[in-house]
């Protein structure tokens, strides 16, 4: 890694399943950035709902006061239903075999996002930030470079990628494709915090999908087997790494990214 290595996105979706938004600084604690995945989805039986479940979620925008504890949900056409969060029972949801605690969310976004996606859909909120994850404890941090992107789009024929379709925390500049892969049981300095990788993302049906239209358009999982399927990974088709955080402290774009 040289020192031009930079901080050039970052990413987070409030809900886990619903749009990713681009934002310019994040606070890292010690289970991740405490907005990022702190609400999920789930069906009347209680069973995680994700964008593998419904592509349509994606293009519902998610804003969330932590302070205040007050929700937005941003739908396609301009309709906003904001509200203050009023928690109910408590629900354990499953992510991937693990079980997380959590409580119901009462309020208008349920009805909503029912109508939206044609199921009948439960807000969730993790009692723990980073509770949401499908990996577990040890990820609450993502990473990955732009030149993979970039290296991917080349290799399946197109001039480019949107990169909010891997649903990354953190995407950097200035380091070479799969750089990335090194990482792995490396500490890093982003900022003023400091994060360990500790394994590979394996990738599923819902990075061949567009994030702004939520339609197939690029063959992900095919394209990544052509040059992916044989290297030593922790998980299977990869692109970016995941890991914990070490020391907490605040990311921005634009912040220097090294190896310590």
């Amino acid at each position: 890694m040289t020192g031009e290595a930079r901080v050039s996105r970052i990413s987070i979706a409030v809900v886990k399943g619903l749009a990713v938004r681009r934002v310019d600084a994040v606070q890292v604690g010690a289970n991740g950035v405490a907005e990022n995945r702190r609400l999920h989805l789930v069906d009347a039986a209680g069973r995680l709902v994700n964008g593998k479940t419904s592509m349509r979620l994606s293009l519902v925008g998610s804003r969330l006061d932590v302070e205040t504890a007050t929700l937005a949900l941003e739908f396609p056409g301009g309709d906003v239903i904001a509200g203050a969060l009023e928690l109910g029972e408590p629900i354990e949801t499953v992510f991937s075999g693990r079980p997380a605690a959590g409580r119901l969310v009462a309020g208008p976004w349920n009805a909503a996002l029912s109508d939206w996606s044609g199921i009948d859909l439960r807000l969730v909120m993790s009692d723990e930030p980073g509770a949401a994850s499908d990996r577990g404890a040890g990820a609450s941090i993502s990473i990955i470079s732009a030149a993979s992107v970039a290296d991917l789009a080349r290799t399946g024929g197109v001039e480019a990628l949107d990169s909010r379709r891997f649903r990354m925390l953190f995407e950097v500049d200035g380091v070479a494709p799969y750089a990335e892969d090194a990482w792995i049981g490396r500490r890093i300095q982003m900022g003023d915090a400091i994060v360990q990788p500790h394994g590979n993302v394996g990738r599923c049906v819902v990075t061949t999908c567009d994030p702004v239209s939520g339609q197939r358009d690029f063959d992900t999982l095919g394209v990544l087997a052509t040059y992916r399927r044989e290297i030593e990974t922790t998980e299977p088709l990869p692109i970016g790494v995941v890991g914990d955080v070490v020391s907490t402290g605040a990311v921005r774009v634009g912040d220097p990214v090294r190896l310590l």
